[in-house]
């Protein structure tokens, strides 16, 4: 299938009208100066040639001495004196057919018909250069049409320019605006109050998008309180192994349910996240120990220096998350975090639990230990990872890797890929 041609611009289009324009009044003017030019020379020669005739006849009538002139350019003739060709031609001014520009004219006078013959070829040379003038004009009248509609197209389409940059200007959150305040009132006047009506139904829907988020919130995070505080107090009561074990299965993931409802409002809001400079070290401290509360068997190994500038709150609520899929549910190891720069390197190693001296390595992450979403990442925490500007890869099921600064080039595979 053939793709559809993109339409021409607006400016172009223009410029192309006004070379139409240009080329059809410069050849108008062409064509009306050479009929004058043409009427011109066959009025001059007619008055030639009546006055020769008028002259002539009247001496002749005096009987004064006249002698009809007979030179390159202009032969007269009395009575039957004509050239043959010229016998029958009927009393007026006429063109030669044959020779062009040779005018020829008859008149009955008071002493006989006389013909008179006035030749005006050597002029053609000057017709010519007056064609080529006018060929000439057409041309440089079309050219300059076409420049001078560009040069009118660019200033009649400013104002277009202008309020195309006010609207590029927008910011991506709904926002009241008043473009129209700043056009004339036109076209793009109209133009720039539909764009101001827009926004406000923008912002209009915005504000009721934002008070469902807030119902959401608060009608969403009642029942997931309710579940937490009903599996926390089955929890402190003893259960038998396997019911305990699907218990704190439960829990995880309502406390996983919670991250991603928190994950979801976050970026619904579309707020821009507060940031604040913490400590690197505590700060990777706090949130390692808050992932490992219910894993006892499991070390933190924090490594940073220096201070952080970011959004602590969404910052928590991701790296828990990360975190999440890294950590098996049960069993020993170390998790290490590592900031280097602005890439923080977290990687969980498992170590083999030994039971009256005997154990694998795998013994850690065997069984329920092992997670089913590893090295794997919501579509809601990825958008609050680029919320915060931060690019989140999983290296490996263990090891996740997060640049903190947006980079240049894609540095680890996404999340989403």
């Amino acid at each position: 299938m053939t793709p559809a041609r993109a339409p021409m611009p607006l400016r172009r289009r223009v410029a192309l009208a006004f070379v139409a324009l240009g080329f059809v009044l410069s050849l108008a003017f062409a064509a009306a100066v050479a009929l004058v030019a043409e009427d011109y020379e066959y009025e001059l020669a007619a008055e030639i040639l009546q006055g020769q005739a008028d002259d002539y006849g009247l001496r002749l009538a005096n009987g004064l001495p006249a002698t009809l002139p007979r030179t390159h350019r202009l032969s007269g003739y009395l009575g039957g004196d004509a050239p043959a060709r010229y016998a029958d031609y009927p009393p007026g001014v006429h063109e030669d057919p044959v020779l062009g520009d040779v005018h020829v004219g008859v008149f009955d006078t008071g002493s006989g018909r006389m013909t008179f013959v006035i030749d005006l070829r050597d002029i053609e040379r000057l017709e010519q250069a007056l064609h080529m003038f006018l060929a000439a004009m057409v041309v440089l009248g079309t050219a300059l049409a076409g420049w001078l509609g560009w040069l009118l197209a660019g200033t009649a389409l400013a104002p277009v320019t202008r309020l195309a940059a006010s609207v590029d200007a927008l910011t991506t959150r709904p926002s009241s605006t008043s473009l129209c305040e700043a056009t004339s009132r036109d076209e793009l006047g109209r133009l720039a109050g539909a764009i101001d009506a827009y926004q406000a139904r923008l912002v209009e829907a915005d504000a009721q998008q934002q008070a469902f988020f807030a119902d959401a919130s608060h009608e969403l995070r009642t029942p997931v309180a309710v579940v937490q505080g009903a599996l926390e107090v089955l929890l402190d009561e003893p259960q038998p192994a396997a019911l305990d074990a699907r218990l704190r299965r439960v829990e995880r993931g309502m406390g996983e349910l919670s991250d991603l409802l928190e994950a979801m409002l976050d970026v619904a809001r579309r707020r821009p996240p507060r940031r604040d400079t913490v400590d690197a070290a505590a700060f990777l401290h706090d949130v390692g120990a808050a992932a490992l509360a219910q894993s006892p068997g499991i070390a933190l190994d924090v490594r940073a220096a220096g201070m952080l500038a970011l959004a602590p709150r969404e910052a928590r609520l991701l790296l828990r998350g990360v975190l999440r899929r890294l950590l098996p549910p049960a069993g020993a190891g170390v998790l290490s975090m590592r900031l280097d720069g602005d890439v923080l390197a977290l990687e969980f190693d498992a170590v083999a639990e030994t039971s009256h001296g005997a154990g694998t390595a795998d013994m850690g992450v065997a069984g329920d230990a092992t997670r089913s979403d590893t090295g794997a990442m919501p579509a809601l925490l990825d958008r609050l990872a680029q919320r915060l500007g931060w690019h989140v890869g999983f290296p490996s099921a263990h090891r996740a890797r997060i640049a903190l600064q947006p980079p240049s080039q894609t540095m680890w595979t996404s999340a989403r890929a």
